[in-house]
């Protein structure tokens, strides 16, 4: 049990001051400081300093879950508070972890906080994103979604690069503030600030290349479509849905659209199935001479009375023509299938659908001579997916989504910012279509070009460029986190040796 005391309330000051730093409400210069209180007192209690900071960073910034939960999830509120409570306590570790080894690290080799912290919270970050199946939401670089300098060198070393930075800069503060006659502390400070210099050096001189032009280009629609979740698989609303995404899509049309595109699951029903509903859908790109991409549940059967279901998008000619379907890959933990389905049998699914979804595997459609890369509702957080995509040759990324979950909260702007980092990390054009919002379209720059509004039916129309650029991060991936991991590992095996030799 972790007891209260002075360190661990000014420790949780730093996480909400941190979580402030996040949208909403985006307060983002906050995140080159919050840190400091933390940093002042960590020496005193590094695990529980740590695990306190982390326990209100992720109270504040996933407060929505129990809306999810509760709301659209129809969990009772009391195992609903268990379960959010239960993943704050757990993210809140990986805080802890740093603290503590950063703690250990200057006990063992005397290495100031500037020198171990940066490198073990990017290692930390990074595993968060791998264990348990991952769930990379709100690392530290995200805050910064909208300094643009600050962001661009994600297509060398992913947000991590971002996030170790912000670290270094509250590190070397602190050290100062802590010890403002050292000379070691003015040495880091003036090392930092160097890095730093370097660092929007670099992201101003990114901002001045053509990074959104391309010789290609192509008119989309996002359609959203603003249904209710409540009403959404509802039988009864199924032709007032499929007349809703019509509408809007002639609309689009007018405005000179090629491409139509929905968002996740727009259909309420199996697209594949030989129903009304579905020729109604097919016929729209015969009508409009324009093509198709809208998300359905689809299923396959493996055997008889077996089947497998996935969470899909489809991509239609404007012959009617099926071109091809990509099936969601990083399905969502007790929304989409049950963890471990045969121990834990008497979990219910938030969701209610048609049964646990398969994962697929990147498969880019084919559109007039381009790959559309196509990630799924939460697989925009995942960064090794969209440079999969892109390293299969996909010339545009589209990210079909439903944050209907969210209801009215920071969830779907925090989603939107994350989405952001894929369009840098691969300078590739991203179109997001929303069935409740925030649609967008984002440029390689990271620059949102087009917004929708929330909650509301929308037919937004704008230009994307086709191809990407082949940049270090499509290259080769998270190198730069994975050798922070790397050598926080070497670093604490070699002080755990040293410790055990004493």
């Amino acid at each position: 049990m972790i007891r209260i005391d002075r360190t661990c309330l000014i420790s949780a000051g730093s996480g909400l001051l941190l979580a402030a730093a996040f949208p909403l409400p985006d307060l983002y210069p906050l995140a080159w400081v919050a840190l400091i209180p933390l940093l002042l007192v960590m020496q005193e209690r590094p695990f529980a300093s740590g695990f306190s900071a982390g326990s209100a960073f992720f109270a504040a910034v996933l407060y929505w879950l129990n809306i999810v939960m509760t709301t659209y999830g129809g969990l009772h509120p009391v195992p609903a508070l268990f379960a959010y409570l239960f993943l704050v306590f757990y993210l809140a570790l990986f805080f802890a972890a740093a603290t503590w080894a950063t703690c250990r690290l200057k006990e063992a080799f005397n290495l100031p906080y500037l020198l171990s912290l940066p490198i073990l919270w990017v290692a930390l970050e990074y595993l968060r994103g791998l264990l348990l199946t991952g769930f990379p939401w709100a690392l530290l670089g995200y805050s910064q979604q909208n300094f643009s300098s600050a962001i661009q060198s994600a297509d060398v070393t992913g947000v991590y690069g971002v996030s170790l930075l912000l670290v270094a800069v509250n590190c070397a503060l602190a050290w100062l503030l802590r010890a403002p006659r050292e000379r070691f502390a003015w040495l880091g400070l003036a090392a930092t600030l160097l890095a730093a210099t370097s660092h929007f050096g670099y992201g101003f001189w990114r901002l001045q290349q053509p990074l959104d032009q391309r010789q290609e280009t192509l008119e989309v629609a996002l359609i959203q479509g603003n249904i209710d979740q409540a009403l959404k698989w509802n039988p009864a609303h199924r032709h007032a849905t499929v007349e809703n995404y019509l509408q809007l899509s002639q609309a689009a049309v007018e405005k000179g659209a090629e491409l139509l595109i929905w968002p996740e699951a727009a259909t309420p029903f199996f697209f594949q199935d030989p129903l009304e509903l579905a020729e109604q859908v097919r016929r729209l790109p015969v009508q409009t001479g324009r093509y198709l991409l809208l998300g359905s549940p689809a299923y396959e059967q493996v055997a008889v009375e077996d089947y497998r279901y996935y969470n899909s998008a489809y991509l239609l000619s404007p012959a009617g023509k099926t071109l091809g379907r990509s099936d969601k890959i990083h399905l969502v933990p007790f929304g989409e299938y049950v963890p471990l389905g045969s121990l834990l049998s008497f979990i219910n699914k938030l969701v209610v659908g048609v049964g646990d979804f398969s994962p697929g595997t990147v498969n880019p459609l084919a559109l007039n001579g381009h790959k559309l890369g196509v990630l799924v509702c939460y697989e925009a957080i995942f960064p090794e997916l969209a440079r999969d995509y892109v390293r299969q040759g996909s010339g545009l990324l589209v990210n079909l989504t439903n944050d209907a979950w969210f209801g009215r909260s920071s969830a779907p702007y925090q989603h939107l910012a994350m989405t952001r980092f894929r369009a840098i990390e691969n300078r590739i054009w991203i179109a997001r279509a929303a069935n409740t919002g925030i649609s967008a379209l984002i440029a390689p720059s990271g620059e949102v070009t087009l917004a929708g509004p929330l909650f509301e039916s929308a037919a937004l129309t704008g230009q994307v460029g086709l191809g990407s650029e082949a940049t270090f991060y499509t290259r080769f991936g998270d190198l730069f986190a994975q050798a922070c991991l790397l050598l926080s590992g070497a670093v604490l095996l070699l002080s755990l040796r040293r410790s055990r030799r004493k």
